[in-house]
């Protein structure tokens, strides 16, 4: 998908956040944007923006992060300064995220975990069903599986919705070979063991609360599975507490 992309006019500087622009390289080839905040001797928290954004949404958590972590903050591709002509929403985007790991690990930046937003989240569980080194996730408003947020999303077209879903199957197989909605995240969080927080909102106009539903059935079997469902609050608005919740969760599994 090649959706508008918002640009977030922020920068590192607003925060009194020191960065490091660095690159990460994928897996075809694309370069990937990034900043880098280190706190040396500290656990690294890796932060994923949500679509259709950039890095620079996610400037606040960084700065409330970085008095006890090494933060990287990453625009997927197609967003932001990254390359690539579009989102695969997830297929390919596990893969990156893998390959950030790689940076902070040559590094020596460890133990590692990962927060994402929306899309972020669901990548970032993707991610972790597949890479050990990612030892905590949180994910907040993220998509349990991506099949039935088209549904969702096509809802409104009523008779059409399932044909467009069915449209966005044969693009995925026709440009990437796969069907890009499988394993959904739901299938991932199933595998995890690792501690996981699930953040919803059951007022999320975009992404519905049933999705939060599913990945709490999904990490059932998982005694570290966290799971905070707010009353209020539209995609992305944050609670007065949101820094320090997250901040708090991964001082506890990453140390």
């Amino acid at each position: 998908m090649r959706p508008p992309r918002i640009a977030i006019p922020l920068s590192p500087r607003d925060f009194n956040l020191r960065v490091e622009d660095v690159a990460i390289r994928t897996a075809d080839g694309l370069t990937l944007a990034a900043w880098l905040a280190p706190r040396p001797g500290a656990p690294a928290v890796i932060l994923l923006h949500g679509y259709p954004a950039e890095k620079a949404d996610l400037l606040p958590l960084a700065a409330a992060l970085h008095a006890r972590f090494t933060v990287l903050l990453v625009d997927l591709r197609y967003f932001g300064r990254s390359e690539g002509r579009a989102t695969t929403l997830g297929f390919r985007e596990r893969d990156d995220l893998r390959r950030a790991v790689d940076l902070l690990h040559a590094r020596g930046l460890a133990p590692v975990g990962v927060f994402g937003f929306s899309l972020g989240g669901a990548v970032a569980l993707l991610a972790a069903a597949e890479d050990p080194r990612i030892r905590a996730v949180a994910a907040y408003a993220a998509f349990a599986d991506l099949k039935a947020l088209g549904r969702e999303v096509y809802a409104h077209f009523w008779l059409l919705r399932e044909p467009l879903v069915q449209l966005m199957l044969l693009w995925g197989r026709l440009f990437l070979g796969a069907d890009i909605t499988r394993p959904s995240p739901a299938a991932a969080a199933a595998r995890l063991g690792i501690p996981v927080l699930i953040i919803h909102s059951r007022e999320d106009e975009q992404i519905s609360v049933r999705h939060a539903e599913r990945l709490r059935q999904a990490l059932a079997g998982n005694p570290g599975a966290e799971f905070e469902l707010m009353d209020r609050g539209r995609h992305g608005e944050l609670g007065p507490h949101f820094e320090g919740r997250i901040a708090g969760f991964f001082l506890s599994h990453l140390n």
